[in-house]
């Protein structure tokens, strides 16, 4: 069985979903937010501090677009993945790695200098650059679902999962309001799938059971 170490609605939340969406076992370890600061012993599973972490057997991931692609070559080809030889394996691929390294990327930096720091440290014109960038890029995601309902492939894919995280993440930073039309239905499409659903209501749960605060990661303040 994997294990997944997850803070609530965290960039883990991203491999949560999909298990949902692939209905494989497995066992979600619910960390506090900050994992580095707050659970220390964490540290002994990832150097790092950082959420997620998947473990499956040997395996031992930290990145949560390639957990996407893991889990989809692995446990759903030719269903949540993009084979090889398909047309769009690039667009794929490329969707995967611009869900992280494009539309998360400034978004963490808004919820740094906007929420994280100290108030001395906060730096708001940081933020506000950053937000425009997010906007800016989002305009990629805007294009390809004016023409279809889903991103690659003509389906459902493990690269909407990836890239729903980041409107996931924007609406916590109250960015949704400015998703464009195309944007916005299919920011509405993903969250109504089951296994989004799900996803939520299994990390909710299990921060209850485990004692874990069950505020979403980017909606936390530091203390004072």
């Amino acid at each position: 069985m994997m294990t997944l170490y997850h803070c609530v609605s965290a960039r883990s939340f991203r491999p949560l979903w999909l298990l949902e969406e692939l209905g494989l076992p497995y066992s979600l370890k619910v960390l506090p937010f900050p994992p580095r600061a707050l659970a220390r012993s964490f540290l002994q599973e990832n150097p790092l501090g950082t959420v997620p972490l998947l473990v499956e057997g040997d395996t031992r991931m930290t990145e949560s677009a390639a957990m996407c692609q893991y889990l989809a070559a692995r446990h759903s080809p030719d269903r949540l993945d993009v084979a090889v030889n398909d047309p769009d394996f690039a667009a794929y691929l490329n969707w995967l790695h611009m869900s992280d390294a494009t539309l998360t990327f400034p978004q963490t930096l808004v919820l740094r200098y906007t929420h994280f720091e100290p108030a001395e440290r906060q730096q708001p014109q940081v933020a506000e650059d950053y937000r425009r960038w997010f906007l800016a890029r989002l305009k990629a995601v805007d294009r390809a679902v004016q023409q279809q309902p889903y991103l690659c492939a003509g389906r459902f894919t493990a690269a909407d999962v990836a890239v729903g995280y980041a409107l996931m993440l924007a609406t916590h930073l109250g960015l949704s309001a400015q998703f464009p039309p195309a944007v916005a239905a299919y920011w509405t499409r993903l969250q109504q799938r089951q296994a989004f659903q799900r996803a939520l209501a299994q990390q909710h749960q299990a921060a209850l059971e485990q004692g874990v605060p069950a505020t979403p990661a980017p909606d936390t303040r530091p203390a004072g």
